[in-house]
C-alpha cells in the first residue's frame, strides 16, 4: 500500500500439492510504469527489506522465482460489493484458451449472455481479465468467481450446462466455429484470512 499497490484478493489452492505450497494473488496498479516504479522502490524499501531478510532465517520461502501475469480488466468486470466472509466459501479461477480470432466473440458471449446466467445459478463473477502480453494477449480469458460452498459450485456447474437457454446460446454463437481450442482449466481456491476479498 505504502508504495501505491492495492491488493485485489490472495488464495491457496484447495485441491493437491498446490494446496501446501502456492500463493495466488492480484495486485492493481495505476498503469503498467506504476508497477515498475512501484516494484523497484518496494524492493528498496529497508523496513522490507528487514522483513524479508527476518523471514529468512530458517531458509528460503519460495522454492522458486514466483510467476507474474500483468492483465487488464474486461470491459464486462463487475464492481465487487464487499460482503460477509462465509467460512464455506470457495473461488473459482478460470483460463480459456482461444482458437484463433475467437477471443471478441467470446469476450461477446460473456458480455451479453454467460455472466447474466451465471447469476442465475449463484455464481458469483469477480472479475475478467486479459493478459496484456502477447500471444495470450490475443487468445486467453482469465477469471475469477465464487460460490457459497464446494458443493454448491457443483451444484451451479451442473444446473449451467443443462439451462436450456445457456444451451441454445452456446449453439448459436458457435455457429462460425468452436470458441475454444482446449478445455478451460480450473482451479478452486480458498481465500486467506489477509484477502481484501473473502
Amino acid at each position: 500500500q505504502k508504495h501505491g499497490m492495492e491488493s485485489v484478493g490472495y488464495w491457496v489452492p484447495t485441491d493437491g500439492a498446490k494446496a501446501n505450497n502456492t500463493l495466488i494473488y492480484v495486485l492493481k496498479h495505476k498503469s503498467r510504469e506504476a508497477a515498475k516504479k512501484s516494484w523497484a522502490a518496494f524492493i528498496s524499501d529497508p523496513e522490507w527489506k528487514k522483513v524479508f531478510k527476518a523471514s529468512r532465517k530458517d531458509g528460503p520461502l519460495l522454492s522458486k522465482a514466483p510467476e507474474s501475469v500483468y492483465m487488464s480488466a474486461t470491459d464486462y468486470t463487475p464492481k465487487v460489493k464487499e460482503e460477509k466472509a462465509s467460512d464455506d466459501a470457495v473461488f473459482e479461477l478460470r483460463i480459456y484458451k482461444c482458437n484463433k480470432g475467437k477471443l471478441k466473440n467470446l469476450d461477446a458471449r460473456f458480455r451479453d449472455h454467460t455472466i447474466r446466467i451465471f447469476n442465475r445459478f449463484g455464481m458469483k463473477s469477480i472479475a475478467y481479465w486479459h493478459p496484456i502480453e502477447k500471444p495470450a494477449s490475443e487468445d486467453t480469458l482469465i477469471y475469477i468467481l465464487k460460490h457459497s460452498s464446494r458443493e454448491a459450485a457443483k451444484k451451479s456447474w451442473r444446473s449451467f450446462g443443462k439451462d436450456q437457454e445457456w444451451r441454445k446460446v452456446a449453439r448459436e454463437s458457435q455457429k462460425a466455429g468452436r470458441f475454444l481450442r482446449a478445455r478451460p482449466t480450473s482451479i478452486y481456491l480458498k481465500a486467506t484470512d489477509y484477502s481484501a476479498i473473502k
